[in-house]
């Protein structure tokens, strides 16, 4: 399905004559983003209404991507460790939320240690899409850190109301994406740029 989706569309492309190969490429990986984002999704929400979770699971997505839009991170390299992961985290992370009671010193400690790491680690690219401009790295990492910074002030502000639960749990799978022992763990290449800086010095010198 999703090859034959996105194979019609290349060739639509194709036949417009308005787009060159490499444009092509970048099409096609943004439309299997977004074939696989959406199919995920999916069956992410089919589950979350059957465990009675939808709104919860939502609430998380959001807190989640607010700050994954910034501080990026890894990437599965396959759509089913995708799958598996965004299972774990989403629906996982929302069952925790709402059965799990975190003590409130606990909670700012951890929201802290996370916007140490945004600090220190976003954002974080992969070698598909190194992020090599540094005025927008810099850029990602004003934005992300200071959303971890807005995201604590709001934990405390909902201290005791589940939402303050929700705003931590995004920040921390969000962390958890741009850690290099994330990428270590799972055999991926760490902070990508500066391979794509080394390769520009080495052509540069032959």
């Amino acid at each position: 399905m999703k090859k034959k989706l996105i194979h019609s569309s290349v060739q639509i492309l194709k036949k417009s004559g308005k787009y060159s190969d490499e444009q092509i490429e970048i099409i096609i990986y943004g439309l299997e983003g977004l074939y696989l984002t959406f199919t995920k999704l999916i069956i992410i929400f089919l589950l979350s209404t059957l465990l009675g979770i939808f709104k919860e699971v939502f609430i998380l997505l959001i807190t989640y991507n607010i700050i994954r839009s910034q501080a990026f991170g890894i990437h599965a390299s396959k759509s089913i460790y995708c799958l598996i992961s965004s299972l774990i985290f989403f629906v996982g992370g929302a069952l925790f939320c709402k059965y799990i009671t975190l003590p409130f010193w606990f909670m700012l400690i951890i929201a802290i240690l996370c916007n140490i790491c945004l600090l220190i680690y976003a954002p974080a690219d992969t070698h598909k899409h190194p992020l090599i401009h540094s005025k927008k790295r810099k850029r990602f990492k004003f934005l992300s850190f200071s959303f971890g910074v807005i995201y604590t002030f709001l934990i405390i502000y909902f201290n005791g109301q589940d939402i303050a639960k929700y705003l931590l749990m995004g920040m921390v799978e969000a962390v958890l994406m741009i850690l290099p022992i994330t990428y270590s763990t799972f055999k991926m290449p760490y902070n990508n740029y500066k391979t794509y800086y080394s390769d520009v010095e080495l052509i540069s010198n032959n």
